[in-house]
């Protein structure tokens, strides 16, 4: 499964206590992520993270566009309420794809967690049956 993983400045240190809470998990699928995110990843989760430009240029839309492609199968972006992002405009596209191509996506730790619990004990049945849904359309 292909897995991004996004992280505002203010963040970017719960996903690396994220990522290597469930180094067992992730490391056993593809990784994805923005700029400093990714690199943090790899240096501190000891995670293969395949890295985008960062977010405000332009990484959050690469990550749309691999959504777009069906190429991304689950978003982790651990969003920052509380401050503004000039690149707001990007955020919203890159969630709205997510609802678009049925992507699950977690804007928070609480979702997050509950996401990969789930993706480790096989518990994600919906791709199987959007596939299904399309054939039969």
């Amino acid at each position: 499964m292909n897995i991004a993983l996004i992280a505002h400045d203010k963040k970017k240190d719960d996903i690396i206590r994220f990522s290597q809470k469930y180094h067992s998990v992730l490391s056993k699928h593809e990784l994805f992520a923005t700029g400093t995110t990714g690199m943090r990843i790899a240096d501190e989760a000891d995670l293969k993270v395949t890295r985008f430009q960062s977010g405000p240029l332009g990484g959050d839309q690469q990550i749309g566009s691999k959504i777009a492609n069906e190429e991304m199968h689950m978003v982790v972006f651990f969003r920052d309420p509380l401050t503004a992002q000039p690149h707001e405009p990007d955020i919203s596209a890159l969630l709205r794809l997510c609802d678009v191509h049925q992507i699950p996506v977690a804007t928070n730790l609480a979702m997050a967690e509950i996401m990969i619990q789930a993706l480790d004990h096989k518990d994600f049945e919906w791709k199987n049956i959007i596939e299904k849904n399309r054939k039969q359309e």
